[in-house]
């Protein structure tokens, strides 16, 4: 699919692809669009109406697609996703996989694929944890991401877990990416520590 897009993103002309790109992959609104392309609102909407519609006759028509970046529809998955994992609902979380969602953790080269795998993981993660996960929403390039923190009953302080980035494809997650390393949490905006 992602092959399908940039093969169809060569054949729109440069303003239509640069509104497209802007607007639709990397979330920016049809304001900032304007400046950057040095036009008015108006005009980078109508290069958007029509590069979505040259797209439409090139890429397969039963493709799903992604909520845009910052939609009603992409927030209202991403908190149910959040619900999910803060209250250990293991089942939740997997709902709302695609049938053929893939877990990955780079740079391990771990990788679970399917709902069944996908919740074992996930199961066993949470066994090891022995507490649910609390989250603090943020995205990565134009994901949906959450900042993981493991509560602490006894200090009140919830301290970095890891990073979660989904990939969504309709109303579905089809890629859910572990990053383990807290660092990167200060480059997202996230705190170092959360009360519990």
């Amino acid at each position: 699919m992602t092959l399908a897009f940039v093969a169809a993103l060569q054949h729109l002309p440069p303003r239509q692809r640069a509104a497209l790109v802007l607007r639709d992959v990397l979330g920016f609104h049809a304001a900032e669009v304007a400046e950057m392309l040095e036009s008015s609102e108006v005009s980078v909407n109508s290069a958007l109406q029509r590069a979505r519609a040259a797209l439409d006759t090139r890429l397969p028509a039963n493709r799903e697609r992604p909520p845009l970046p910052r939609s009603l529809r992409e927030r209202k998955l991403a908190t149910r996703f959040a619900d999910a994992v803060e209250n250990g609902d293991v089942d939740g979380m997997v709902s709302l996989l695609t049938d053929d969602a893939l877990l990955t953790m780079p740079p391990l080269p771990l990788e679970y694929q399917g709902h069944e795998a996908i919740a074992g993981f996930l199961r066993y993660r949470e066994e090891a944890r022995g507490t649910p996960l609390q989250v603090m929403p943020t995205s990565a390039n134009t994901q949906p991401a959450f900042g993981c923190y493991t509560p602490d009953a006894q200090t009140g302080i919830a301290s970095p877990a890891g990073l979660f980035v989904l990939t969504l494809a309709g109303d579905a997650a089809a890629a859910m990416t572990w990053f383990a390393d807290t660092a990167l949490f200060e480059h997202f905006g996230l705190p170092r520590t959360m009360r519990s």
